[in-house]
């Protein structure tokens, strides 16, 4: 069979359209960005996250929501990870400390403070009522920041008469279970397998039974939780998980973030 060569034109032409096709699919391809984020900031961070979208067409961010102190557990594990906001600074020294963070990376974006919940059914309507015999009391781990900061809590109310030195003692006592996020804590209140818990004031954001349930926890016995956020040396989207970064600090940002209960990053 005689070979007939294609006209050197037409090869031409195909080479091209084959490269433009090459290239098109290359820049149609959405990037993708994963952001490690405490669970205490699921609901604003899904707002901002979708404004984010919006101002970047193409652009797909994941959030992977958990307790401060698992994210940055997995970070130092090598987890895949653009972004981590933390709950705390001492998840976020962690990261560091791992080595996927540097040490001047990290950015306080927000904060947050206590607040103790209980089921309206039940008679729980002071902290001193925390100590109440039989008073089915949830906690989060110590582990989590919110778990922390909520021993902490009983530790300074103890140290005062109006509680009474024992008062961390019998609260602790209570404890029917110690969780590992404070979202946890939340639904155990709520599904009434205990009688109350100590969560963040950003948890009472638009659920009615919550605010009706709230006990104020004083400014002398509160901690302000700071938040910092930071971008992953070893992310492959470096430009973008810096954008995310700023983008979190923006005032449009910080908007969301009042607007959910956080104590804006300038106070």
């Amino acid at each position: 069979m005689k070979h007939v060569r294609p006209h050197p034109a037409l090869a031409l032409i195909a080479s091209l359209l084959a490269a433009c096709a090459t290239a098109g699919a290359g820049a149609g391809a959405p990037a993708s960005l994963t952001v490690f984020a405490a669970a205490s900031l699921t609901d604003a961070f899904g707002e901002i996250g979708r404004a984010f979208e919006a101002a970047r067409p193409g652009v797909k961010v994941t959030f992977s929501y958990a307790g401060s102190q698992q994210l940055a557990q997995q970070i130092n594990q090598g987890a895949p990870a653009d972004v981590f906001a933390s709950a705390n600074t001492a998840q976020m020294d962690a990261a560091v400390k791992g080595g996927r963070i540097a040490q001047t990376a990290p950015k306080m974006f927000a904060q947050n403070r206590l607040v103790a919940i209980s089921a309206s059914r039940v008679g729980i309507a002071t902290l001193k009522d925390l100590s109440r015999p039989g008073a089915k009391i949830v906690l989060a781990d110590r582990a989590v920041p919110v778990g922390a900061y909520s021993l902490d809590f009983l530790r300074k109310a103890s140290a005062l008469p109006e509680y009474g030195a024992t008062y961390s003692r019998t609260v602790v006592a209570n404890v029917v279970s110690y969780e590992q996020d404070v979202k946890a804590v939340v639904s155990k209140v709520m599904l009434g397998e205990a009688d109350a818990g100590i969560v963040y004031t950003t948890d009472l954001y638009a659920n009615a039974a919550l605010k009706a349930g709230a006990i104020a926890i004083p400014d002398a016995l509160n901690t302000i939780a700071v938040y910092p956020i930071a971008a992953l040396n070893d992310t492959k989207q470096a430009a973008l998980a810096a954008a995310f970064v700023d983008f979190a600090l923006s005032p449009a940002s910080q908007a969301v973030l009042a607007k959910y209960g956080f104590i804006s990053a300038s106070r």
